[in-house]
């Protein structure tokens, strides 16, 4: 393969159990506008199966009919979730393979998704707090201060999962050729050491009391595992990797 591209985190489109009620599916690469160029970053969604035994789906990825088989051997899927203004462009063909899900929305995104003319429909409104369709199983929050964007977290109890999407990215050199390599050091963005990155960094400024409120609610949680949907998810210690990746707040 050319160095310059982005290795996936193989195999990709299938099911993967990291935890009690709780898998995650690595979808392929998209190009992601970054500094002016598109980038190749690898995908990831999360699958929660809540205690009424609906699934709860965050960021979808690309619904290939293997993974539509396995994810209906788990469950009826009813919670299609943008956590953020430019994860959901996958949305709009799992509602259609799935008319009984409620898409919901994110702050923002129907503004951006018009603006890129991207086909999209949402039934509901996310936000500080979480419905009552999930609030057994899952807490949120908006992680407020970026004048850019804000992102809904999620926490899982029974796993003890953080699910985050943009609010830390963490590449792997390996996966990474020379050309991408360098771009994504420089933005702060490479395991071991991945953290917001920089452009986003940028938007927080002169707001950034709001998000320290934010990450003080989160560490409550005290998460063992992190989901990103960019990069090396964290599998243990993950209060002590958020203390680290969130030490541009301080």
């Amino acid at each position: 393969m050319r160095r310059d591209t982005m290795e996936l985190y193989e195999p990709i489109n299938i099911l993967k159990q990291v935890g009690e009620d709780i898998w995650l599916v690595d979808g392929p690469i998209v190009q992601m506008s970054m500094y002016g160029v598109k980038l190749p970053f690898p995908t990831r969604m999360t699958i929660v199966k809540l205690s009424n035994d609906e699934l709860w789906c965050h960021s979808p990825t690309e619904l290939t009919p293997e993974l539509k088989t396995q994810i209906d051997s788990l469950g009826p899927v009813r919670h299609l979730i943008s956590p953020n203004k430019i994860h959901y462009t996958h949305i709009n063909a799992w509602a259609k393979a799935y008319p009984d899900a409620i898409a919901w929305a994110s702050p923002g995104v129907r503004e951006r998704a018009a603006q890129q003319k991207i086909e999209v429909s949402f039934n509901a409104d996310l936000d500080n707090d979480p419905p009552v369709h999930w609030k057994e199983d899952l807490d949120q929050l908006i992680f407020r201060g970026s004048r850019f964007m804000d992102e809904i977290v999620f926490f899982h109890r029974n796993s003890a999962t953080l699910i985050l999407t943009d609010l830390i990215e963490n590449f792997e050199l390996n996966k990474v050729g020379k050309r991408l390599g360098w771009l994504m050091k420089l933005v702060g963005i490479t395991d071991p050491d991945g953290k917001t990155a920089l452009d986003l960094r940028m938007t927080f400024w002169g707001r950034k009391e709001e998000s320290r409120s934010c990450l003080k609610r989160i560490l409550q949680w005290n998460p063992e595992k992190v989901i990103l949907a960019h990069g090396r998810w964290y599998e243990n210690n993950g209060a002590t990797e958020l203390r680290r990746a969130f030490r541009w707040l301080e």
